[in-house]
């Protein structure tokens, strides 16, 4: 609470919190008239300030009431509402949706105003309405999906590293059941791949698949769109079913679900504990029968370890574990993803590409991949645009960022290789002449064996490149 003089409120908001914020603020006084309303707050609401100081608020926005207006409940109760979301018509009949932080002005324990600090979701709130009503159209009346000719099976996924062939095997039998999965892999390495495929080998295969990131979303925002909505829950709400109910007797895909709030994940593992759903302002309990599959893009015992994941939703979700490998680990898949991604851009972009050339697949091969298969697919998919006749992707064809961040991979690659092995060194100029020839080679290689771009790259002469080519012998490669 603030506690402060009555004359000192205006100099108070005016010179300690209007100049350093963007978000909205409007003040009202003990009567429920406008005293202070900052440009933001007017730019949010589409208003002049003059339509709205010294109205009472009822008067600006008529579709408010004492109960609706956070600002007003504020005032008669003297309790601070934080994070409050509210969607209400301004005095031009738009709609508006803010997320609000309200707080009573007290002096002398007698409440004298309140102050609302407003960010506006109008866009975004529009944009989860529009989400929800799409996936619903693929929902038929009988809760039924309507047929989706694109979407992924295990066949879409490529690879044979061991421990990529490993994950797929988990993720079949996972299949065959109805328990929760958990999916850990980094961005891009195909987790939303792994979910669909599960779904669509399982006896839901013929009910929906719904999946949502939890990360794109504000909690307030997420919670209806999950849970659904109850008329009367807020100022602007409907009856509408959340993804829980329109995933009934599918799968639904959370992915990012350490981004949820701890507060969400614990209405979330109560809906899975007891298989019934109660809708944001609702009483009525709703039976579902919903098959989850969480995914999380950061190792799911450090986000417990960090209070990003609640324990006991871990252990709810986490019934089958997947973990899918970086694409950095996966170095014999790289060139089978290579020849997919070409094939398939063949046919989109009505190319002839055949392959990359060697010193293009040598640096990929060196390359940390930290975007994984999404980053590979990107690159093939930029180069092939710039191939014109050709029928092979070089290195003229990468935007030159590419080829720059390759470079920087590969002194990383070199320098952690070479701290993991300085451990066994023995002779000290010996270990340095390893380093020095590794170096030269990977540049060399990065470069296509260029002396003049290899010696400017490595800050050397090309006499003194030339020497150290033939002291390592090196000299065959680079001819």
């Amino acid at each position: 609470m603030i506690l402060l003089s009555r004359k000192k409120i205006y100099e108070y908001i005016v010179q300690n919190i209007l100049p350093h914020i963007e978000e909205g603020i409007h003040v009202i006084d003990e009567n429920g008239k406008t005293i202070i309303y900052n440009s933001p707050m007017a730019d949010i609401e589409g208003l002049e300030a003059d339509q709205v100081l010294g109205r009472h608020l009822l008067e600006v926005f008529p579709s408010l009431n004492q109960e609706t207006s956070t600002l007003l409940k504020v005032l008669n109760s003297g309790k601070t509402l934080e994070q409050c979301k509210q969607s209400y018509l301004n005095l031009k009949g738009k709609k508006i949706s803010t997320i609000n932080t309200t707080i009573p002005i007290i002096e002398d324990k007698k409440i004298i105003g309140a102050i609302e600090i407003a960010k506006n979701i109008t866009k975004v709130s529009h944009l989860s309405e529009q989400i929800i009503e799409l996936q619903q159209r693929l929902i038929e009346p009988n809760g039924e999906k309507n047929k989706v000719e694109n979407h992924y099976t295990f066949d879409s996924i490529i690879g044979k590293d061991k421990d990529f062939i490993k994950a797929i095997a988990f993720a079949k039998r996972a299949s065959k059941t109805s328990s929760s999965v958990l999916i850990y892999g980094e961005t891009g390495t195909g987790k939303e791949l792994f979910a669909q495929s599960i779904h669509y080998e399982s006896s839901r295969a013929n009910k929906p698949f719904i999946a949502q990131n939890c990360a794109a979303l504000p909690e307030t925002l997420l919670e209806g769109i999950l849970f659904g909505t109850s008329k009367g829950s807020f100022t602007g709400a409907i009856d509408r079913p959340g993804l829980f109910e329109q995933a009934n007797g599918g799968t639904l895909f959370l992915d990012e679900i350490n981004s949820m709030s701890l507060s969400l994940q614990a209405k979330l593992l109560r809906v899975l504990q007891e298989s019934y759903v109660r809708r944001v302002g609702g009483t009525k309990d709703i039976p579902i029968d919903v098959r989850i599959i969480a995914a999380t893009n950061v190792d799911p015992i450090k986000a417990i370890e960090q209070n990003h994941i609640r324990r006991d939703l871990y252990y709810r979700i986490n019934v089958i574990n997947i973990r899918i490998p970086p694409l950095r680990n996966r170095q014999e898949d790289i060139p089978i993803l290579i020849d997919h991604f070409i094939k398939y851009y063949n046919q989109k972009l009505n190319k002839d590409v055949w392959m990359i050339s060697k010193d293009l697949l040598d640096a990929f091969l060196n390359y940390l991949w930290p975007g994984n298969v999404r980053e590979l697919q990107n690159f093939i998919e930029s180069s092939m645009n710039m191939v014109l006749e050709e029928h092979v992707i070089k290195k003229e064809h990468i935007p030159p960022y590419v080829e720059e961040l390759m470079m920087q991979n590969i002194s990383l690659n070199i320098e952690n290789e070479l701290k993991n092995e300085l451990k066994d060194v023995n002779n000290l100029n010996d270990y340095l002449e390893d380093i020095e020839k590794k170096i030269i080679g990977n540049f060399l290689k990065a470069n296509r064996f260029n002396i003049t771009r290899t010696s400017k790259e490595l800050g050397i002469s090309r006499q003194n490149l030339q020497y150290k080519i033939k002291k390592y012998k090196l000299e065959c490669e680079a001819k």
